[in-house]
């Protein structure tokens, strides 16, 4: 056994082991589902949510990586809606990142909550039911409701912050956005951290996983970009990055590699254009422009000819989600506008960010999806 030596003047020579600071905090085990994950390790938790008709069962993924010092439980989820992608591969890249190495706190990523919905590549659960209308659910009702009663009780409920990671629906972009319950002090803190320049003040829903984590004590914000059933590279560069700015606002992290997210703006309302009649849509306008009241974003025309119908932006603000789809019918919604009390300083604000996104590197060191 080599312990090293001491030099004349009493140092420590390499071959000595360092000694622990007795004084310095130790993280307890910790436990879920019936298994115990010792400080300074990570597993996964196979949690039996389900099962198909052949009786194989469908289990959710949960990588528990437990720290060695106390702090936080923090959660991020994704696909509660099985067809939004886009969350599952910032979890895979997050899990990869070098900041997770010497971790303050609890770490629960998990990847795919409605596994049902992601392998049929739908929104929905097999009898049509949205998961994130099933919280908190209960042990003895509907599929989603037993499967949301599972989740909360076996992962949200050890949580003590989290994230859920969200895109559009199905043909529905979104741009980059945090939304959250903004009079809850803790939750604004978050989502100022998040580092994405758009907020929206957003109500909790009814039978949500947010609503039901609020009521709780759990602050929780939703990231929503980009679209379902489709990976795009900015949207999760800039999940990565947040989700990070998060943890490290919660100090569960070292030092910042980065620069520090700037003050985001927060939205005093906004509200959907739905087209007047049914026809093909003709967008004018990108994700995230800037737009002025009066303005024409975009046309919806006949296929078999006659006069076209304008639309014109009933508001001035900023292009935070879109129909991708050109058929539609009457009523339904087009273009979402947030607006804002300085909407040039947020238009800005946005071409900034999306440079950095765009330019800057993949902090996970994984070449860009194309």
């Amino acid at each position: 056994m080599v312990f090293g030596t001491r030099d004349r003047e009493g140092g420590r020579q390499s071959g000595q082991r360092k000694m622990k600071n007795p004084k310095e905090p130790k993280n307890a085990p910790f436990e879920i589902d019936g298994i115990t994950v010792q400080p300074g390790s990570r597993t996964k938790v196979e949690l039996p949510l389900a099962q198909l008709y052949t009786q194989t069962p469908l289990n959710v993924p949960i990588h528990v990586i437990h720290g060695r010092k106390p702090g936080p439980v923090f959660m991020v989820s994704a696909a509660i809606h099985g067809d939004e992608l886009n969350g599952v591969e910032i979890i895979r890249r997050l899990l990869r990142h070098s900041a997770l190495k010497n971790l303050s706190g609890t770490l629960l990523a998990v990847p795919v909550v409605n596994v049902f919905g992601f392998i049929h590549k739908s929104r929905y659960l097999p009898d049509r039911r949205d998961l994130n209308r099933c919280f908190p659910g209960s042990e003895t009702g509907s599929l989603g409701a037993r499967m949301a009663w599972q989740f909360k009780t076996q992962v949200l409920d050890r949580a003590t912050h989290a994230v859920d990671l969200h895109t559009g629906a199905i043909h529905r972009d979104n741009l980059p956005q945090i939304r959250a319950n903004l009079s809850n002090d803790d939750t604004s803190a978050m989502a100022n951290a998040f580092g994405v320049p758009v907020v929206i003040n957003s109500v909790l829903g009814e039978g949500t996983l947010r609503e039901v984590a609020e009521a709780q004590g759990i602050p929780v914000i939703t990231y929503e970009a980009g679209e379902a059933l489709r990976f795009d590279e900015s949207c999760i560069r800039a999940g990565v990055k947040g989700v990070l700015n998060v943890m490290h606002h919660l100090g569960m992290t070292g030092s910042r590699r980065t620069k520090a997210p700037a003050e985001p703006y927060i939205a005093r309302s906004s509200s959907w254009v739905r087209a007047e009649r049914d026809g093909v849509f003709l967008s004018l306008v990108a994700l995230g422009a800037w737009i002025k009241k009066g303005d024409l974003i975009g046309r919806i025309s006949s296929p078999f000819g006659g006069d076209d119908i304008n639309i014109h932006a009933p508001a001035a603000g900023i292009l935070v989600g879109r129909n991708n789809l050109p058929l539609v019918n009457e009523g339904e919604a087009l273009y979402h506008i947030a607006r804002f009390e300085e909407v040039g300083e947020v238009a800005q604000s946005l071409e900034e960010f999306t440079h950095d996104i765009e330019e800057g590197p993949t902090l996970s060191g994984e070449p860009p999806i194309v």
